[in-house]
């Protein structure tokens, strides 16, 4: 096999291009074939040593990808040799083959893209825990979605238009606006150029947004809040704009309103059978046609670092997959 190492955690630069004995799986473990693998802000992190998961050098990093299983261990009952699946952990997408936990396998229906499967999983699965478990999402209601035009932000939009609610998507650029319509944003808002509070007073009549998904933080953060409405949601999702926002707290006492922790990755370890329960659910809307991922462009998987350094820039909108051709299905 050969598999893109992090030798040193010094950033996706230093990562190398290594040919690597193939991994024989434990006894709980399966053997993917990976086909394509897609880019998440968490495996720049993860090789730049400030991810909150630390692994021992050298890794190979990636953290969402699907393939075909062509080996089984021992004690596995549920897939065989040739199963399509999809991957849910940390480390170990960017290469040819990985060997995964059967836990953290998701096995996947007829007719799901594995170039969509590699996409999926990480952005529904955060999209929809935050806005229909934590924020108790309801039809009629208002979603703002900021940075809206990246992987969990096209999967949110998605995510509340088939909740029945209206969206309102924030970006950075009128290209990235544009995608967000195409996909069903009811309104959007370049903040680039745009005040943000004045653009939300105008499209909600004053109310606000009663939910506020917000994986980007830094200096949108209160400004956003300050628009809620009464008894709004604000779901902290992440950081993607580097800074961590600090929020005065007399603002979610006057507004009613709730500050609320999205933390996917540690609902998928304390709960997983209601995680099992909600990527059924995502699998069933995707087959329904209700959600796609939005797939900026697929590279081959030698252009790993191109993929990281498009990341960084903000380049990409939805997701971008890597794709080793040899193992398409």
């Amino acid at each position: 096999m050969h598999a893109w190492l992090c030798e040193t955690p010094t950033g996706p630069d230093h990562l190398v291009w290594r040919e690597l004995p193939t991994p024989e799986p434990a006894a709980d473990e399966v053997r993917v074939a990976i086909h394509a693998a897609s880019i998440n802000f968490p495996d720049i992190l993860i090789v730049q040593g400030k991810y909150q998961f630390k692994p021992v050098p050298p890794f190979v990093p990636g953290a969402e990808f699907a393939g075909l299983v062509d080996a089984v261990g021992s004690s596995v009952t549920h897939l065989k040799v040739g199963d399509p699946v999809a991957a849910i952990g940390s480390i170990g997408g960017f290469g040819t083959h990985a060997c995964v936990n059967a836990a953290n396998l998701i096995p996947l229906p007829p007719g799901f893209k594995l170039e969509d499967a590699a996409a999926f999983a990480f952005t529904y699965g955060t999209s929809h825990h935050a806005l229909i478990d934590r924020g108790q999402l309801k039809a009629g209601e208002t979603v703002l979605v900021l940075g809206a035009a990246g992987g969990v932000g096209t999967a949110a939009i998605q995510i509340a238009k088939a909740a029945g609610a209206k969206v309102i998507a924030a970006a950075s650029t009128d290209e990235k606006c544009a995608t967000c319509s195409a996909i069903g944003a009811d309104a959007t808002i370049n903040y680039s150029r745009e005040s943000l509070r004045d653009a939300l007073k105008a499209l909600t009549g004053g109310k606000g947004p009663d939910v506020i998904y917000d994986p980007v933080g830094g200096d949108y953060a209160e400004p956003a809040f300050r628009s809620i409405a009464w008894r709004g949601r604000y779901l902290v999702v992440g950081f993607a704009a580097g800074g961590i926002p600090a929020l005065p707290f007399n603002l979610p006492l006057l507004k009613g309103a709730s500050v609320v922790g999205v933390f996917w990755g540690d609902f998928v370890r304390r709960e997983p059978s209601a995680n099992a329960r909600m990527l059924g659910e995502l699998a069933q809307w995707y087959a329904q046609g209700k959600i796609k991922p939005v797939i900026d462009e697929l590279l081959p998987m030698s252009e790993v670092k191109t993929a990281y350094r498009r990341l960084a820039e903000r380049q990409i909108r939805g997701k971008l997959v890597m794709v080793n051709a040899a193992h398409a299905p």
